[in-house]
């Protein structure tokens, strides 16, 4: 089933993508469930929205693919390599990325997300995917440059416009499957790798993180990127697509 969060006649609503509708939901399907008002809606009369604003955070693992820490000149993390992107950076397809002042060079990074549909806390990896409500598409923006020199990556990572995701939930994907990220600038594939590439699986993720903190309904987790990540500029478009989860479009501009 695919979720999407949208705007239509000056409201926010939740429904079920059924081919070029929405089957109109009742309220937030995470906490209301999936009953439906009986309103169908052309896809091409609303605005897609991120499809999870998250209540706390965004939990992002770093160098989660080795041919991506390579190519940065990293090693590969003994453990999970974690760091948190506020729910403030989340934006939505088709919304612009607004370039930082003062930063110099801003890298796209294609991932697929998470997102938690219960209270998680201290779950083994073997339960672990019961907790996860569906999937989506993220670009985990950088800027490449604050995140060399600021011996931290909270700015680097988390600034406002940093966290496009969507373009919808996917509650049916396999996350074990052959799904393939393909990210694309201005139409031109710059990165391309199976999801089975990751070091750290998705379930062992959940249970590395909950370890340490509670995972709450509708936060999100960016499990990494493959090779090919790269800089935008004012006016370039970055799309990720993933097997199974559509596209998510973004155009850049300055701030």
């Amino acid at each position: 089933m695919r979720i999407a969060r949208f705007s239509h006649n000056e409201s926010i609503r939740f429904g079920i993508v059924d081919e070029g509708e929405l089957v109109v939901l009742d309220g937030d399907p995470m906490f209301a469930g999936f009953d439906t008002t009986g309103e169908r809606v052309p896809l091409a009369d609303v605005a897609l929205l991120a499809p999870v604003i998250p209540r706390s955070k965004v939990v992002c693992i770093g160098r989660n693919y080795r041919d991506h820490a390579a190519e940065l000149g990293n090693d590969v993390p003994p453990a999970p390599m974690l760091f948190f992107k506020p729910n403030t950076s989340v934006i939505g397809p088709g919304d612009a990325v607004v370039l930082p002042k003062h930063s110099e060079f801003v890298s796209y990074e294609g991932e697929l997300a998470a997102v938690i549909g219960r209270i998680t806390r201290n779950v083994p990896a073997e339960r672990a995917l019961d907790h996860v409500f569906g999937y989506t598409i993220a670009n985990d923006l950088t800027a490449r440059d604050w995140q060399k020199s600021d011996g931290q990556w909270a700015r680097a990572k988390g600034f406002d416009t940093s966290c496009p995701l969507g373009p919808a939930i996917e509650t049916e994907f396999d996350v074990d499957g052959p799904a393939v990220i393909t990210t694309r600038l201005n139409g031109e594939v710059r990165q391309q790798g199976p999801i089975s590439d990751m070091i750290f699986s998705l379930a062992a993720i959940i249970e590395f993180a909950s370890a340490a903190f509670t995972l709450l309904p509708g936060d999100v987790i960016l499990t990494g990127t493959p090779a090919g990540v790269g800089q935008i500029t004012a006016g370039d478009t970055v799309e990720v697509e993933i097997t199974g989860l559509g596209t998510l479009r973004n155009t850049a501009r300055t701030a």
